[in-house]
């Protein structure tokens, strides 16, 4: 499950990773990710994640199963985000029926494309 500190809450922060950050697109998925200066601090703020599924992807059900496959493919690649950044994970249509592999593959593309991932 993903952390409480790692989750995306703020629609001001929705609204400046959407707005003020780098896009990657793929069939599935759409990332955005602001990355936010390095702090000097000896405890850096965490990255924070956030997810919109849209009803285009489909019923609530099937749009809570898609937003939930992506929360749990996201926990192992957090650690590869900077700290400080904010990233929107935007699911497609396409995703309501995608496996998690399928998903979490396209994570991964969507995150190399952005220069973060492994």
């Amino acid at each position: 499950m993903l952390p409480g500190r790692a989750r995306l809450t703020r629609s001001q922060d929705f609204t400046a990773a959407l707005r003020g950050g780098r896009r990657a697109g793929r069939p599935l998925v759409v990332v955005h990710l602001r990355a936010v200066a390095a702090s000097v601090t000896p405890d850096p703020a965490p990255a924070k994640v956030g997810f919109v599924t849209s009803k285009a992807v489909g019923g609530a059900v099937v749009r809570n199963q898609v937003r939930r496959r992506l929360r749990h493919a996201m926990v192992p690649r957090l650690g590869a985000l900077p700290a400080g950044s904010l990233m929107v994970v935007r699911a497609l249509p396409a995703s309501a029926g995608a496996s998690s592999a399928d998903l979490a593959a396209d994570l991964d593309r969507a995150l190399v494309r952005l220069g973060v991932g492994r």
